[in-house]
């Protein structure tokens, strides 16, 4: 019997169980309360709650030494759709689960004040995604993994084409056609070929592939996994992540900071660390051009992000550069890297979440979506507009903000690896996001000569959207201040793979 709060009532196993299946009966309970927006409202976020609760439990457990394996039934011989706790899969799952209760505080606020459309259906689609990604953190092979990452993509077209109008129905075909197209021409390919050369799909620390296996097979599968993991955004496979942004804002947060895009790098960190695993990775030929395509993500991203006026899409591709970050981190395959890729993957959510939620907020109050429309912002959403420069310190990694912590452990990664190159890459793109994030507040505060808004009257969001901006700001800071839990779980990475943190 473990020692945490739940195990008296929930078996460890149940714990593991509910994780995944507990989203899926929200889903159905918001379904049956559609006529009762009260109710609907309530069952998502105490369902979120839960959720938060049972992670942490599993946390608990990891910590205390116990690991779990749930296995629900067996393909074929060999083959299982199972789950299991490790270091990488519970730093994902409380991120995801804790940054779905803030968004649905958020939703809440957001979908009420712009009178949305389909709120039930909005709410349920939702809790099916979030099952999906609490699917893809606890996968204990390749297989499961595939499958609830598929399941992700078809559960979030109907968020992307909520509004329903021809343009949310372009953008969400774009939407489906990148992200089929990468994972049944690559992924599923690369997951084939891993099966047929290893024998095996399970996520094993140190990595699957043993001495006997050429490398030029190895460097080939490292190539189909990469583009195939089309979430991840990594160019020429990233038009799926701007097109996606005709979506109501607690979608692009979702996208953004949540399911999708989180959930395609930390595919890629899984992959990486436990199937082809640290000592092999830098042996292979291809990891050399990946990183260079890597840098090109983030460099070529940041100069678009910089000539966006719309502000839904200088986020859009803010997060193209900032998701090459952690595929970046990845393909370094050193013990900075990773804890560098899975502390990343943690502080760009509250960052980037709470500028998506912050844009949110100026669209309900003044309905403005293009940059060059908010000068003198600040004077009539002080809270909002200093929410979204903490924020923005945060992705661009400046102290008083958690940022800080993962881009010096990414840069010390490039160091040890003798990355030259690639750390001008990360040098110039954090200089471009000042430029193209701290323009807007900037702008807000002090807009000079420009004929902004003349009001001084405050006109801040509805209560439920600041209460969760409050929230993820807040996380942006203690996180700086606490960053220990975050870099053990990190960490812990390293050392299932028989290294030594550092």
């Amino acid at each position: 019997m473990t020692g945490n709060v739940l195990s008296p009532f929930i078996s460890d196993e149940w714990q593991l169980q509910l994780t995944i299946l507990l989203p899926l009966a929200a889903a159905l309970a918001i379904r049956l309360a559609q006529k009762r927006p009260n109710i609907r409202e309530a069952v998502s976020l105490v369902t979120s709650a839960m959720l938060v609760l049972l992670s942490y439990s599993l946390y608990r457990n990891l910590s205390q030494g116990f690991e779990l394996k749930l296995v629900w039934f067996e393909v074929i011989p060999g083959l299982e759709l199972s789950f299991t706790t490790e270091p990488l899969a519970l730093l994902f799952a409380l991120m995801a689960s804790f940054l779905w209760l803030v968004t649905s505080i958020y939703s809440i606020g957001y979908m009420r004040g712009l009178r949305e459309p389909g709120q039930t259906r909005f709410y349920q689609f939702f809790s099916i995604a979030i099952t999906t990604v609490m699917g893809i953190a606890f996968a204990a092979n390749l297989f499961t993994l595939f499958v609830f990452y598929e399941l992700l993509t078809l559960s979030t077209y109907p968020l992307v084409t909520h509004k329903g109008d021809n343009k949310a129905k372009s953008g969400g075909r774009t939407y489906l056609a990148v992200l089929l197209f990468t994972s049944f021409v690559f992924f599923m390919i690369a997951i084939m070929g891993t099966w047929l050369v290893a024998g095996t799909l399970d996520f094993t620390p140190g990595g699957i592939f043993d001495h006997q296996v050429a490398p030029g097979i190895c460097a080939v599968l490292l190539v189909l996994f990469i583009f195939g993991i089309g979430k991840a955004a990594i160019v020429p496979f990233h038009r799926w992540l701007p097109a996606a942004m005709v979506a109501p804002t607690p979608v692009s947060a979702l996208l953004h900071a949540v399911a999708v895009v989180k959930g395609g790098v930390f595919t890629i960190l899984k992959v990486c660390t436990y199937i082809f695993g640290l000592e092999l990775m830098p042996e292979l030929a291809s990891s050399q051009a990946l990183l260079y395509l890597a840098g090109a993500s983030v460099f070529l991203a940041s100069l678009v992000a910089m000539r966006q006026d719309n502000l839904k899409k200088r986020l859009a591709y803010s997060t193209i550069s900032q998701l090459g970050y952690v595929t970046i981190a990845a393909l370094l395959a050193n013990n900075a890297g990773v804890i560098a890729g899975g502390m990343h993957m943690v502080i760009h959510a509250f960052g980037k979440i709470t500028l998506f939620f912050c844009a949110g907020a100026i669209l309900i109050r003044t309905g403005k979506k293009e940059i060059s429309q908010m000068a003198g912002l600040g004077r009539q959403m002080p809270f909002t507009m200093v929410a979204f420069f903490i924020a923005s310190l945060a992705i661009i990694g400046l102290p008083p903000t958690a940022g800080v912590w993962s881009k010096w452990f990414l840069l010390q990664g490039a160091l040890d690896a003798q990355q030259w190159l690639l750390l001008l890459v990360l040098c110039l793109s954090s200089l471009m996001s000042i430029f193209y994030l701290l323009a807007i507040p900037v702008r807000a505060f002090f807009p000079g000569s420009d004929p902004g808004p003349r009001s001084s009257v405050r006109q801040e969001a509805p209560l439920p959207v600041l209460i969760a901006i409050g929230i993820s700001t807040l996380a942006c800071l203690l996180l700086f201040l606490f960053p220990q839990p975050l870099f053990d779980l990190a960490a812990a990475v390293i050392t299932t793979q028989g290294g030594e943190a550092r």
